[in-house]
């Protein structure tokens, strides 16, 4: 046979090479010769899907060490991080489940300049009209960037930002309707370390009371239970006016009731309110809110609060 190919002629006569015995003899004898005992302690050929899922194995802990995910042992999941695609935790630890319920039916203060009436397309009149709605309260110790749940609590969102920009009519503490900015100027009047950061000293509202009342919005799975999160304080079931508070860790036994409406960051400033100097709840010196602003930042410009 003429091997036209000079590659293709090494490759054969490096073949032929290979399967001759090293010691010199013929193929037919090594053939002949018995086979060595197997030992014990050798494990069985593996089947070829076995090379297979061996290959396999190679190939993804190569890709794992190329990405810095050599193992799934506890250390390795801790440098990790939370796994971004597991599921959510749907029930705080200590907490029951929260479902939503529609708002009740609260009446309207007779004297109310709106007889009780007052919608988010009011509040945020003048604003841009697509986007994230956040409140910046610009405080003493710094400025809290807090959005707003617009979609989840509409009538409480309407009504904060309707008091903060002052277009929500409100009675001071003579008792007269007025409109103006009702948290510019308010403090912080009560401190509870591990639970509040609450906001009820309000300039010229008397006790608070704006001289009307909102209902409570339940969300489904409205947990208080993380540190920033924005909501009412109120004398009872669907008695919410004017004052709020920042949640400062977990609180079940106020889910169902007090509306969370928002979300206030950073922490670092939330805890550092908290860690104020108090005689019981109340701050020594009280920080105050200088002023409130409210906007619409474009979803693709809002930063997540923290």
């Amino acid at each position: 046979m003429q091997l036209r190919h000079p590659t293709f002629a090494l490759a054969v006569l490096g073949l032929i090479a290979c399967s001759r015995p090293p010691d010199g003899s013929s193929a037919a004898a090594s053939a002949s010769a018995p086979p060595p005992a197997l030992s014990a302690a050798v494990s069985p050929a593996p089947s070829p899907s076995g090379s297979a899922h061996e290959h396999a194995s190679h190939h993804d802990h190569e890709h794992d060490h190329e990405h810095g995910h050599d193992d799934d042992s506890p250390h390795a999941r801790l440098h990790r991080g939370p796994d971004p695609n597991a599921p959510p935790l749907e029930i705080p630890l200590g907490h029951t489940k929260v479902t939503a319920k529609p708002p009740a039916s609260v009446p309207a203060s007779p004297d109310d300049p709106l007889a009780g009436k007052f919608t988010l397309a009011q509040a945020t009149k003048g604003l841009a009209a697509k986007g994230k709605l956040i409140a910046e309260l610009r405080t003493d110790l710094g400025t809290l960037s807090c959005e707003l749940y617009a979609d989840r609590a509409p009538i409480t969102v309407a009504n904060f930002v309707g008091l903060a920009r002052g277009l929500r009519p409100f009675k001071d503490a003579k008792g007269a309707w007025v409109k103006r900015p009702a948290y510019d100027g308010a403090s912080f009047d009560r401190i509870e370390r591990s639970l509040l950061l609450h906001v009820g000293e309000l300039p010229g509202a008397g006790d608070g009371s704006p001289g009307y009342v909102i209902p409570d919005e339940t969300w489904e799975n409205a947990y208080h239970q993380g540190r920033g999160l924005l909501c009412m304080a109120n004398g009872g079931a669907n008695q919410n006016g004017m004052r709020f508070f920042l949640l400062n860790g977990a609180a079940a036994h106020l889910d169902g009731g007090n509306t969370i409406f928002g979300k206030c960051g950073p922490e670092t400033l939330v805890d550092e309110l908290s860690l104020l100097d108090v005689d019981g709840d109340r701050p020594r010196k009280p920080p105050r809110i200088r002023k409130v602003t409210i906007r619409r930042v474009a979803e693709r410009l809002a930063k997540p609060v923290r």
